[in-house]
């Protein structure tokens, strides 16, 4: 029993991550808002927490895809508006969501080919698509509005099996991240060719027939996915387009990333803490809210949050 729970505690000596510690802080949260407010225990509050978590645990799980082979994606808050931009263009859900997809799937490969090809810096070609992106999004929807298809509506809203459909989006893109990263030669790729990167030895992988390019922009293509996929999520739930509503999603998603103990030099991390921390980040812009905190106040406690979890790993070296 000792021995688990050191182990549990020295998560950065395994590929999982120091997760258990997210765990704990979550627990703790929750108790105490449930003490702190009478509030938080209301049914409508916890739905609304779980629908408000669920493109933030979307996008924090894709961002864990690029993290793992010591990669950054800053554009993904901008996707997120353009998705809500174009499927909020009057036309047919069967036209507009397959679109959506596409161009996530070619931004991403963008990304990736940019980045292992031109050997462009991960934060510098992921920060230019971000401009490019946003850019599209207000030249597409300048403001708000726009007509969100029935279907993405209904897709987010009510219940199916007698599950809301938040939490059954959050069980689908569970099972769907559970199988890539650990179910499948593309998850295992992930870590080893991350783990070569944090080591200082970048064609570790390479040397053992690994294709590593080829899986770094995978990676970058099933990131601007999962993007997506909170921005179709973000749409049903506005029910409009918004060229603002991915802003800072981005920042949100690594520092979720890092709270759930990934490391962001590459290599270790995990699922089910990359989950976590997005819950912690969840709950406390809920307790926050709850007691009335202001927005901007906010912000700088996230950030001071992202600053704090990342001064506390461990690097080899200067950088991510």
């Amino acid at each position: 029993m000792t021995k688990t729970l050191t182990r549990l505690f020295k998560g950065n000596q395994s590929r999982q991550g120091l997760w258990i510690v997210p765990l704990l802080i979550t627990i703790v949260l929750s108790i105490a808002l449930i003490i702190q407010t009478d509030q938080f225990l209301n049914r409508e509050n916890l739905f609304n927490l779980v629908a408000q978590a669920m493109p933030l645990v979307i996008t924090a799980v894709g961002q864990l895809f690029v993290i793992l082979v010591g990669g950054l994606d800053l554009s993904v808050g901008s996707l997120i508006s353009f998705t809500t931009a174009i499927l909020a263009l009057d036309a047919p859900g069967y036209i507009t969501i397959p679109a959506v997809f596409l161009l996530a799937a070619l931004l991403g490969l963008t990304n990736g080919i940019v980045i292992t090809r031109l050997n462009v810096h991960p934060i510098i070609a992921t920060l230019a698509m971000q401009y490019i992106v946003l850019g599209a999004a207000r030249i597409l929807r300048p403001v708000s509005g726009g007509t969100i298809p029935d279907v993405v509506i209904s897709s987010v809203s009510g219940s199916f099996l007698g599950i809301p459909m938040p939490i059954f989006w959050g069980i689908c893109v569970a099972l769907v991240a559970w199988k890539l990263l650990y179910g499948s030669r593309f998850g295992l790729h992930l870590f080893a060719i991350g783990g070569g990167i944090a080591s200082g030895v970048e064609d570790a992988t390479r040397n053992f027939g690994v294709a590593d390019k080829r899986n770094v922009i995978l990676a970058y293509v099933a990131c601007s996915c999962f993007a997506a996929l909170a921005g179709v999520f973000l749409a049903g739930r506005i029910v409009s387009g918004d060229p603002n509503v991915g802003l800072l999603f981005e920042l949100d998603a690594i520092t979720a990333v890092a709270i759930g103990g990934t490391q962001l030099s590459g290599g270790v991390g995990s699922l089910q803490g990359t989950i976590i921390g997005a819950l912690v980040l969840a709950l406390l812009s809920n307790g926050m809210n709850l007691v009335n905190v202001s927005p901007f106040i906010q912000t700088a406690i996230k950030g001071g949050i992202l600053l704090l979890v990342v001064g506390f790993q461990t690097r080899k070296k200067m950088g991510l």
